[in-house]
């Protein structure tokens, strides 16, 4: 007589199993991209019904933008951490920088450039792209504020500062799909140099090691 031993299903509260699907849905966004992103795609890797996952995203729209907006904010919050106030402005802005170089950010870079392309078509998408961006540009530019308040950075409007620097990483960030590993020092250096060229700081100065 054959038997078998059947795992105990585990009930998760609403909040939690609604996390835990858009956690998979952001890892998949990041390895494989956002057209992999489906109903049966997610509930396959957590083996669970398509059925559940719908019941928590009606449509696979509206998984794809939450699975972006986490993928994105996650991100940023590994490459620009808030809550730092023991570490100075440069520092902390070195590390951001020197975060911003190799492959691991090349796959964050992947991923927007799939999300900034896919948006034309997806309202849904479309709109978390654009909380993201100002996200990301109100980070950064707060950082930039702090620092000219510390009398760290020197700059007449860090708005423009700060978009001028996410304008080289997004360019930089731009030929992520066709590889980045070859490029010059000097080209994998612009992002710094355009800011320590717009905060009057000396070449080199957002070198340091990470903060």
């Amino acid at each position: 007589m054959s038997s078998s031993v059947q795992r105990p299903r585990i009930r998760k509260s609403p909040a939690a199993r609604r996390a835990e699907i858009v956690d998979a849905a952001a890892a998949v966004a990041l390895a494989e991209g956002l057209e992999c992103v489906t109903l049966r795609r997610i509930g396959d890797d957590l083996g669970v019904r398509p059925g559940l996952i719908s019941h928590y995203f009606p449509s696979a729209e509206e998984l794809v933008a939450e699975a972006f907006g986490s993928a994105a904010t996650g991100e940023l919050d590994a490459l620009l951490p808030e809550d730092r106030a023991d570490v100075s402005p440069v520092r902390r802005l070195a590390g951001f920088l020197g975060r911003t170089t190799g492959e691991e950010y090349d796959a964050i870079s992947r991923l927007w450039i799939n999300a900034r392309h896919l948006c034309r078509y997806r309202p849904a998408l479309r709109d978390r792209v654009a909380e993201q961006e100002a996200a990301w540009r109100g980070r950064l530019e707060g950082l930039i504020r702090e620092g000219v308040e510390r009398g760290e950075f020197r700059t007449p409007d860090p708005s423009v500062t700060t978009v001028q620097i996410l304008v080289v990483l997004d360019g930089l960030g731009a030929h992520a799909n066709t590889g980045t590993s070859g490029r010059p020092a000097a080209v994998s250096r612009m992002a710094h140099a355009t800011a320590e060229r717009e905060l009057g700081l000396p070449e080199g100065a957002l070198s340091t090691p990470n903060a």
